[in-house]
């Protein structure tokens, strides 16, 4: 079980529940129908809002630790974003009363900092796309000792605990500690001991009966070779699309068992950002399942912002993880 009362879940739980609640709230505030394609905006609005939030309350609980966030501050604070500063900082004012421009830009810059021997790692708005689509994001933090991931949790504003999409539903938070499992509850909820859901992976184990989780992003992934991976395991079973680290949700939760991020044509040197990937891999790890790299290694999140030291991510149900490296290795992925 959960230990809500342990400090750093306490902050954890508090911080991604108000950062991702404050993201829902912003998605379905500012997203319309009639945002043009490019028009990025309100997921801009919503990245700095919930890494100012979590900055805010880590400075609060922990002064002085190590934040390792996908943003800063340099581009709010030009003349040309001082509307996008403006909103932000409406936004975050929500959570801190009378906060300050200037200072939503301090604590948005709490997330500069590079990895230590031990840190947090924000990512407040994983899956662009689907946030800019009204569909699936989540809001990702996790505390990293060494090279081993302690915790992780996933705020899920549009997927409900039982792992159904719901739009502008109350949504879900995920949390794992190394050792002490996977759980679930309602994102707007007050966490409590009984709140709780224990995550489980799926116990399939038949390659043909395998449900592939797909992105609707391709722009990082090699979607010719993950037809070709499904060939070769011999998967029939239809794919499960999804945005962003809730695929990470979905398969901790038994609801697909294979999730690959291969290399693009173009981008074979890609290497993984440590906050697109650490706060899923210990939830499905601690739902039973395994995460490893393309050739079979162990994540290595010691080596700075990105993970240098691995090639692409294979998260499986642990059931079918040696079949998929092997049809991983027959690919040449």
């Amino acid at each position: 079980m959960i230990d809500i009362n342990d400090s750093r879940i306490e902050f954890a739980l508090s911080a991604v529940r108000q950062a991702a609640s404050l993201a829902g709230d912003i998605q379905q505030e500012l997203v319309s129908e009639a945002l043009t394609k490019d028009d990025r905006s309100p997921v801009t609005v919503a990245d700095f809002t919930a890494q100012a939030i979590v900055g805010y309350l880590l400075e609060e609980k922990f002064p002085g630790a190590i934040l390792v966030g996908e943003e800063n501050a340099d581009i709010l604070r030009s003349q040309e974003e001082k509307k996008t500063l403006d909103q932000v900082t409406g936004y975050v004012s929500r959570v801190i009363p009378g906060v300050t421009p200037d200072q939503v830009c301090d604590y948005i810059d709490r997330g500069v900092d590079d990895p230590g021997d031990s840190y947090w790692t924000l990512d407040p708005i994983d899956g662009t796309k689907g946030f800019l689509r009204g569909a699936q994001y989540a809001c990702a933090l996790a505390y990293v000792e060494g090279d081993r991931v302690q915790l992780g949790l996933l705020g899920c504003p549009n997927l409900t605990p039982d792992l159904r999409e719901e739009i502008w539903g109350k949504g879900s938070l995920l949390v794992a500690k190394r050792g002490a499992g996977s759980w679930i509850m309602e994102l707007r909820d007050t966490p409590k001991i009984n709140g709780f859901i224990q995550l489980s992976v799926s116990t399939r184990s038949d390659p043909e009966e395998a449900r592939l989780m797909r992105s609707f992003e391709s722009g990082h992934t090699n979607i010719s070779q993950v037809d070709q991976f499904q060939n070769e395991l011999g998967g029939q079973a239809d794919p499960v699309r999804m945005d962003s680290q809730v695929k990470y949700a979905l398969l901790a939760g038994g609801k697909g068992e294979i999730y690959l991020r291969l290399l693009s044509p173009s981008r074979k040197e890609y290497r993984e950002k440590i906050w697109d990937q650490v706060a899923g891999s210990v939830i499905v790890e601690e739902a039973g399942g395994k995460v490893t790299d393309l050739d079979g290694n162990p994540l290595d999140f010691s080596q700075g912002r990105t993970l240098k030291n691995n090639r692409g991510i294979c998260a499986t149900n642990g059931l079918l993880h040696i079949e998929a490296l092997e049809a991983l290795r027959v690919i040449n992925a």
